[in-house]
């Protein structure tokens, strides 16, 4: 029950904070910086497919862990899993790209950190005060 709760509250919050940045950095970091590289309109099923295997992924190495270890282990395992898979992204991209600017990346690693910190915080919160 603790992990049901944990993907749920994972979900609404990530979701909910990714939607703010996106709605944010679409038009005023992404659009400028990347102009044609991006997709004319958002594709669903892609964006979906990811949401559901992150969403597992900080259950699994940030969330659980943190149930048994305690809100700080949750941060730190977070924040590292947020910038390790942003980075993997960002990185990538730069690798493999004609353009893809070094401050895109920055600010992506730091929002992937942030962001699933942020998740993994209220998730592991929500299952250990819920179905402790």
């Amino acid at each position: 029950m603790q992990l049901a709760i944990a993907y749920v509250v994972a979900a609404v919050v990530f979701g909910g904070l990714d939607a703010l940045w996106l709605g944010w950095a679409g038009p005023n970091l992404y659009r400028p910086a990347l102009g044609d590289l991006l997709a004319p309109t958002f594709r669903l099923a892609p964006a979906g497919i990811f949401y559901l295997a992150y969403l597992a992924g900080m259950v699994w190495f940030a969330i659980r862990p943190g149930i048994a270890a305690g809100l700080p282990a949750a941060a730190l395992n977070g924040a590292l899993l947020g910038a390790l898979c942003y980075a993997t992204y960002d990185f990538t991209n730069q690798a493999t790209l004609a353009r893809w600017p070094g401050y895109v990346t920055a600010i992506d690693v730091c929002w992937g950190a942030f962001a699933t910190m942020t998740a993994t915080l209220a998730a592991t919160w929500a299952a250990r005060a819920f179905a402790g």
